[in-house]
């Protein structure tokens, strides 16, 4: 005769499988997408300066300087393009177009600091404003008020976003 207590505890391992498998999935899908969330977040930026590297590969100045931020209706008074297309087209320090791409790419709180290497001896900071993707120069050679922890973070997983930046 069976008795009370027989089948006592009979569905604990198969509860305790369902809610390993549960839990599990849901680590793997926050690390997926956390690790989704900090490759792609500069996404859109770093496609407008690769958009505008583009432009200047090509040897579409004009273009690039539109894709800078200055057109007719939003001239640029403090970098004219005599002195952009000094900075950017045929010259002493010319781009060379096998080096001309992006190197590293760091989101600060209202733009994104990205580094582009012109030629094999001149490196340059762009800062792209998040608002209206207008490039300018970096004020700063790193962001400002960034906290240690970000800075390590940036350091060391910034390196696995290098082929992303190609």
């Amino acid at each position: 005769m069976a008795g009370y207590l027989d089948k006592y505890g009979a569905g604990v391992d198969r509860r305790n499988r369902i809610i390993g498998r549960i839990v599990s999935t849901v680590l793997i899908v926050i690390v997926v997408s956390s690790l989704g969330w900090y490759f792609f977040k500069n996404h859109h930026q770093e496609a407008v300066v690769k958009t505008f590297l583009s432009a200047v590969r090509q040897g579409d100045l004009r273009g690039a300087y539109r894709i800078w931020g200055c057109t007719s209706q939003t001239p640029c008074s403090a970098y004219e393009f005599d002195k952009f297309s000094a900075d950017w087209g045929p010259g002493p320090d010319q781009p060379d177009p096998a080096l001309l791409g992006l190197t590293d790419s760091e989101s600060c709180s209202q733009a994104v600091l990205l580094t582009v290497q012109v030629n094999k001896a001149r490196t340059e900071k762009l800062w792209v404003a998040k608002g209206d993707d207008t490039i300018s120069f970096a004020p700063y050679p790193i962001c400002p008020h960034k906290n240690p922890f970000a800075i390590m973070l940036h350091r060391t997983l910034g390196r696995l976003r290098k082929p992303l930046l190609k």
